[in-house]
């Protein structure tokens, strides 16, 4: 009987211990990496590697001055690279193409690899340009909001760009950011915008600018007119909406047939590598590989021409 007051006096003593070790508040705990002064860790091998190529390859293509890929178009593109960066990209792509196809089929699956990297990355700078052009279309309502709001705030045309730049997500915030750099530099604001309009290839911003310039010329309400402006560019692109949505089906069954041959012939060539044997080794089958190009080529621009609608 004695012993159960003390067992509940040491289980109570045990709880209030646990709450205290739960409930106190703690000293931030710095891990101990983090209290050592921070050190440069030396580049690996592969970086000094890659760094080497891209400076040698920098001073051919200045000496020789030839542009593979411009720097405009990686601008455009998102790329935050120059022309030697994104080569020696490409050439390690190249290299680990090459090693795929001569695995697979040999040495001239393993040069149609190589030839076909440059292309691909082409197409891949294509791609992110695209992407990137839609995306500042889709802001470009919101950008106009943003302009509007800064004006009727009663900052100048400028200020608000600068504001828009600032509040807006990329790649809206960079190209804006250009314009305010390149009118602070000393050049005419119109001509910012109307090349920011051809580097994005939007009809809708081409609107916006003329708009500025003629209220620069004429005065008057420019807030009203950008919401006026606004207002149309959002019913185009409820328009532009529904037509993808519509156009959606088509493109991607496009997509599907030209991705098909290509599909078939990597699956035969994983699943029995000898059969497209006689294909490659014979003149008539390297007949047959180019017509079939030719052919894709020209079905790939038809269904392309017959998805690409103008509105």
């Amino acid at each position: 009987m004695t012993m159960l007051p003390i067992g509940v006096g040491l289980f109570s003593v045990a709880l209030l211990l646990l709450g205290f070790a739960l409930l106190a508040p703690r000293g931030a705990r710095v891990p101990t990496d983090r209290r050592r002064p921070v050190q440069n860790r030396p580049d690996s091998q592969l970086t000094r590697f890659a760094g080497s190529a891209v400076h040698l390859f920098d001073g051919y293509f200045a000496q020789r001055k030839v542009r593979l890929f411009g720097r405009d178009a990686l601008e455009n593109a998102g790329l935050r690279m120059g022309q030697s960066d994104f080569f020696v990209l490409v050439l390690a792509g190249a290299l680990v193409g090459a090693l795929a196809g001569f695995v697979v089929a040999g040495p001239l699956l393993a040069i149609l690899f190589v030839l076909l990297v440059p292309l691909a990355g082409h197409l891949v700078i294509g791609f992110l340009t695209g992407k990137r052009r839609g995306l500042f279309d889709q802001q470009l309502g919101d950008t106009l909001q943003l302009l509007s709001g800064g004006l009727r705030a009663g900052h100048s045309i400028l200020r608000a760009i600068d504001a828009a730049a600032t509040e807006s997500q990329s790649p809206t915030a960079e190209e804006m950011r250009r314009v305010v750099t390149e009118t602070s530099l000393g050049r005419d604001l119109q001509s910012s915008l109307t090349d920011t309009a051809e580097r994005m290839r939007n009809d809708d911003f081409v609107w916006i600018a003329q708009a500025i310039q003629i209220n620069r010329e004429v005065g008057g309400n420019l807030a009203e007119v950008l919401d006026q402006v606004g207002e149309t560019i959002r019913e185009r692109s409820e328009i532009k909406g529904h037509i993808k949505s519509l156009a959606a089906e088509g493109k991607f069954s496009a997509y599907i047939l030209m991705a098909m041959p290509f599909g078939i012939v990597a699956m035969l060539m994983l699943a029995n590598p000898g059969y497209m044997n006689s294909m490659f080794s014979h003149l008539l089958g390297w007949i047959m590989i180019g017509a079939s190009l030719i052919m894709m080529t020209i079905g790939g621009l038809w269904m392309r021409k017959i998805i690409d609608l103008k509105f």
